[in-house]
C-alpha cells in the first residue's frame, strides 16, 4: 500500500472507515458469502474516490487480503451441480492478484456479478439443492460425496 499510505486519513464517504479499516473487514465476509470483485472496485472509486493507480493498489489490497484468509478465486458454476467452480490465476497470491487485475484493466468495463469471486471451501464447495433456485445452495441441506 505505497501510495495508498499518503491516504491514510482518507475516510469512505458513507461508513467514514480508514482504507486499513475497510481492507481488514473485507474478509470478515467470508464465512458467511463469497466477496466479488464487483464489490472491491466500487468500494475504491465511489467510496474512497480513488482512480488509477491508487485504486489499483487499493483492489490488489483487498485481493491480498481475501486470499490471506484462505479465499480462492471462483466464477458461478455452469455444471447445474455446484455453485462455484475454482478458477486458476497463477500459483502465488501476488500471481493471482495480479492476474485477476490484469483481466479486470483488459476487459475496459466495470466488474460484474459474472466476474471473478472470492470464497472459502465450505462456500466453493457447495452444491445446488433441488429446492433452491438456480445460484442459490442450501448449505443445511449440502450433502457431499
Amino acid at each position: 500500500m505505497v501510495g495508498l499510505v499518503m491516504k491514510k486519513e482518507l475516510r469512505h464517504r458513507i461508513y467514514g472507515t480508514t482504507i486499513e479499516q475497510w481492507i481488514s473487514l473485507v474478509p470478515g465476509e467470508l464465512p458467511i458469502d463469497a466477496v466479488a470483485l464487483w464489490q472491491i472496485v466500487p468500494a475504491g472509486r465511489d467510496g474512497f474516490g480513488l482512480a488509477g493507480d491508487e485504486l489499483v493498489e487499493f483492489v490488489k489490497a483487498n485481493i491480498l487480503a481475501l486470499l490471506a484468509k484462505g479465499a480462492k478465486p471462483v466464477i458461478g458454476a455452469m455444471d447445474n451441480v455446484h455453485v462455484w467452480t475454482l478458477v486458476s490465476y497463477g500459483e502465488t497470491a501476488e500471481q493471482i492478484a495480479d492476474a485477476i487485475i490484469h483481466e479486470w484493466r483488459s476487459s475496459g468495463r466495470e466488474p460484474s456479478p459474472g466476474d471473478v469471486w472470492f470464497a472459502l471451501p465450505h462456500i466453493y464447495g457447495a452444491k445446488r439443492t433441488h429446492n433452491a433456485p438456480e445460484g442459490e445452495a442450501d448449505p443445511a441441506k449440502d450433502v457431499r460425496h
